[in-house]
């Protein structure tokens, strides 16, 4: 089991930590082709505000817009999100040509321990 660090922006750190958001969605580039079932993730809000989780499933699609056709809003993001407004946030992250060229995962998400 590996544990791996990644930034979260405040907002959706806090859907997280809130137990809305039950999916990270990331581009499936190198880094994030390490991960494994059972692994740990370290969010990092901010210097002192982290939450670890564990890894319970791995979803690859194509794009965002693929995956987000089997998922509900409520456990991508929050509930006071649109679909339309999370894609248009994720675009801005990751090109349609990103996107493409490496395919993206859902990493679906159990809270394990929260470090403050």
């Amino acid at each position: 089991m590996a544990t791996h660090e990644m930034n979260l922006q405040p907002r959706y750190f806090d859907y997280m930590k809130d137990g809305t958001k039950r999916i990270e969605l990331r581009l499936y580039d190198e880094k994030r082709s390490q991960i494994q079932l059972g692994d740990i993730i370290e969010f990092s809000k901010s210097e002192n505000d982290k939450l670890r989780v564990e890894v319970i499933g791995l979803l690859r699609y194509n794009s965002f817009k693929d995956l987000f056709e089997d998922f509900d809003i409520s456990i991508l993001a929050d509930a006071s999100m649109t679909k339309e407004e999370l894609l248009n946030a994720l675009s801005e992250f990751y090109t349609p040509e990103k996107q493409a060229q490496y395919g993206v995962v859902g990493i679906r998400l159990k809270i394990t321990l929260e470090k403050r």
